[in-house]
């Protein structure tokens, strides 16, 4: 799980510094990336042809446009940059000390031309034209409650787009979804419907954007929390 050989050292450079911050948390290097390589086999097996084989660091297939939802320290994101080096990112986050951390490490990466790093709350940045309903995929490492998660996420994500969000240790084989941590009655609220619960060394949920995010959504700053939407 903290195998680093097939991980550049630029950005492993760029890891440890995120660490050395605060913005990432202990534990070897290598197991953050193993967790965020799992976003990638749990997007493929949250696809309509159920793909299951394990993604190669550099070679998975992955989403035409995707966004990392609560970036960071760039976990995730970063490690799926370098799995999908293809596609159009847009790593969001709220905090000016770690966007202006992630936009320097983009450019320190040589990947400004297909990585974006937003500085914005998501309740805004998900009104944003540009933003909205334009993404294959979105995922949360550490976002917020699922209720809370859903209703940011859904409306970046296109009709058909996969949310995958990392779930705790003690979720079981069952599932998150049959935990009641992703009904498929409250998510519904928001176009959304529970997908396959993945187990690739971490845990992770998979919510499929079923219908359009309702325009209503999402609600003012701080609302998904206050008022959550099951």
């Amino acid at each position: 799980m903290d195998d680093l050989a097939d991980v550049p050292g630029e950005l492993v450079d760029v890891l440890a510094e995120a660490r050395r911050r605060g913005f990432l948390g202990p534990g070897p290097l290598g197991e953050h990336v193993a967790h965020a390589r799992g976003f990638a086999a749990a997007y493929l097996r949250g696809l309509p042809a159920g793909l299951t084989e394990a993604p190669g660091l550099t070679e998975a297939p992955g989403p035409a446009r995707w966004l990392d939802l609560g970036s960071g320290g760039g976990l995730p994101g970063l490690v799926l940059a370098l799995c999908w080096p293809d596609a159009q990112a847009v790593l969001l986050d709220g905090a000016q000390r770690r966007t202006g951390f992630l936009a320097a490490a983009v450019r320190a990466l040589g990947w400004d031309s297909r990585v974006t790093v937003v500085r914005a709350r998501a309740e805004e940045a998900g009104r944003r034209p540009d933003l909205r309903a334009r993404f294959d995929l979105v995922v949360a490492r550490s976002f917020g409650l699922p209720p809370v998660t859903a209703e940011c996420a859904a409306p970046f994500l296109r009709p058909g787009g996969l949310l995958v969000v990392s779930e705790p240790p003690t979720a079981g084989a069952a599932g998150a979804a049959a935990s009641g941590r992703w009904p498929a009655e409250g998510l519904a609220v928001v176009g959304q419907q529970p997908g396959p619960f993945v187990r690739y060394g971490f845990g992770y949920q998979v919510v499929r954007q079923a219908a359009p995010c309702p325009e209503r959504f999402p609600r003012r700053v701080g609302s998904a929390a206050k008022r959550p939407i099951y």
